[in-house]
């Protein structure tokens, strides 16, 4: 019988982090996955594990090419260059680990058609997305509502879903409620990614972004973490109190003062919060009207195809070593509002050209019930249908502080994180 200071369950992007974090600050952690890969719900599989997954029984077709080239993820997310997750890569040093490359362009669909949304000024100018007027007035910031500013200024529904949905990316129109503050905040992110290295505002590291929980997971080793995939848990002990106390594993138990975890092993622990439906595609061309882009995010507010949501796209391709050459990965993305949530996606599927696999995963959404300080379980929230990552760094930030009571401050470190062409 071992005895750590926590015990982590799941290798999910969350876990990882918040494991790093923990070894560096000199906690003993044991950290147990049942896969016999890193990543859970956030893995990037290669083309065997990917078809075992959704056509078991099936071979890949040798057309596709070859098992190694490919890392395709489950959970379609890029990193805002400027956000607070970028300021976690810097901050715990990961970056060593890592490569990134910058996403070729970020556009969005109005009017019927694919519009690029503007990485400078002279796109800005030149753009169709809003008029002249529009471009050189200033929003008053105040406490007022979203929706106050879009009218102080008259901007048309088509504009106020480019600068709601494309800029300040929320995922539907509950915002527009909001104070004003919040979305000027979301688009000075957005401005400020851009403005870090120019075409677009996200980054993505190469191989996939299972690279991330596995760098986090090195991270945690190299400070003595202890790691064992393929370890199926058992049983889950709570003492007289109800507080967290151990864990058993073929036959086996490690004991801990407390234990993180995802939904998928505390499902006692948390509600269903909805569902996000996501459909991978292969392609053998660039996405039309992209201007021939190696990556590109696409996305279509909820009001242009009379939704309550809004639907994602990202698109990468073998300049991110994700697939064989010449082809592309293209994930369409949404929340589920609907009995045939495959069918929700239909509207990004169209303007990605031919399809030559798709692959349709409909996944439930999760989120704890309580804090987790009165029985020492802290349960990390599902992956959500945003299309970066600053929802993940959130829920880090949130069980770091339940935990140790004390903010996560991400400072300290100054390297320059490569998101170049390079």
């Amino acid at each position: 019988d071992d005895t750590y200071d926590v015990i982590v369950l799941g290798t999910g992007l969350t876990e990882c982090i918040l494991s790093g974090l923990l070894s560096v600050e000199g906690k003993k952690v044991l950290h147990m996955d049942r896969n016999d890969y890193y990543g859970g719900a956030s893995a990037s599989l290669n083309l065997t594990q990917l078809y075992r997954k959704f056509r078991p029984g099936m071979d890949p077709p040798a057309i596709l090419g070859k098992d190694r080239d490919y890392n395709v993820d489950l959970i379609p997310k890029f990193a805002m260059a400027s956000g607070d997750f970028t300021n976690l890569l810097y901050h715990t040093d990961v970056t060593r680990y890592l490569e990134f490359r910058q996403i070729a362009g970020s556009y969005v669909f109005r009017d019927s058609k694919i519009s690029k949304v503007p990485s400078n000024n002279t796109e800005a100018v030149a753009s169709p997305l809003m008029g002249w007027f529009e471009k050189v007035s200033r929003l008053d910031l105040n406490t007022v509502p979203m929706s106050s500013v879009y009218k102080k200024f008259g901007l048309e529904p088509g504009t106020q879903d480019f600068i709601g949905h494309a800029l300040a990316l929320h995922l539907d129109d509950s915002y527009i409620s909001r104070p004003a503050r919040e979305t000027y905040e979301r688009i000075c992110l957005y401005m400020n990614s851009i403005a870090r290295y120019g075409k677009s505002p996200y980054i993505y590291p190469m191989y996939g972004l299972g690279e991330l929980p596995q760098s986090f997971a090195r991270l945690s080793a190299i400070y003595g973490g202890t790691y064992m995939l393929d370890k199926k848990i058992e049983e889950i002990f709570y003492g007289d109190d109800g507080k967290f106390v151990g864990v058993k594993s073929d036959g086996e138990i490690a004991k801990a003062k407390f234990v993180i975890g995802d939904p998928s092993y505390f499902s006692d622990k948390v509600k269903k919060a909805g569902q996000v439906v996501r459909v991978i595609c292969f392609l053998n061309h660039p996405i039309p009207n992209t201007g021939d882009s190696d990556s590109v995010q696409i996305v279509i507010p909820q009001n242009q195809v009379k939704r309550q949501n809004d639907i994602y796209i990202a698109n990468i391709s073998n300049a991110h070593s994700v697939c064989a050459p010449n082809f592309h990965v293209a994930i369409v993305s949404t929340i589920a509002e609907t009995s045939t949530p495959e069918k929700e996606c239909d509207a990004g599927i169209a303007l990605l050209g031919q399809v030559l696999e798709k692959f349709v995963s409909v996944d439930d959404l999760y989120v704890p019930i309580a804090d987790g300080v009165s029985d020492q379980v802290f349960v990390s929230k599902s992956y959500d249908a945003t299309s970066h990552f600053e929802t993940v760094s959130s829920d880090v930030k949130d069980i770091y502080k339940r935990i140790t009571g004390l903010d996560l401050k991400l400072e300290g470190k100054v390297q320059r994180l490569e998101g170049g062409d390079n």
